[in-house]
């Protein structure tokens, strides 16, 4: 049962995360389109990977990460608060180029099947 408990609290860190960094005034972070794509918590839930991607590309996430690490302290924080957890997990912000690479094969499906829905 120990696997139902690290994801649960994967998916609940996951979703603070996103109201809270729709929250921040970062430039960096402020006005990109980011995406939380996932979050790997360890089984002791101290330490949480928190892969972030970008509409704008792999650069604008990797600029977008700067931003979020300066903002771990409040991030770490508010979710820990927001959660009830005893001891908030140490937020890691990782660049995913997933939802770039998505939008990549979603545009070569549309050309492959004729761009009959575009």
């Amino acid at each position: 049962m120990a696997g139902y408990k690290t994801d649960r609290t994967s998916e609940d860190v996951r979703r603070e995360l996103v109201l809270r960094i729709k929250e921040l005034k970062d430039p960096r972070v402020k006005g990109k389109m980011l995406t939380v794509v996932r979050v790997e918590v360890s089984a002791d839930l101290s330490v949480a990977k928190v892969y972030v991607s970008a509409l704008e590309g792999l650069d604008a996430a990797k600029e977008a990460v700067k931003g979020l690490q300066s903002a771990t302290g409040y991030l770490r924080r508010e979710v820990g608060q927001a959660l009830h957890l005893r001891k908030a997990p140490e937020l890691r912000f990782i660049a995913d180029d997933s939802v770039e690479r998505g939008m990549e094969i979603f545009q070569k499906m549309r050309e492959i099947s004729g761009g009959e829905n575009a």
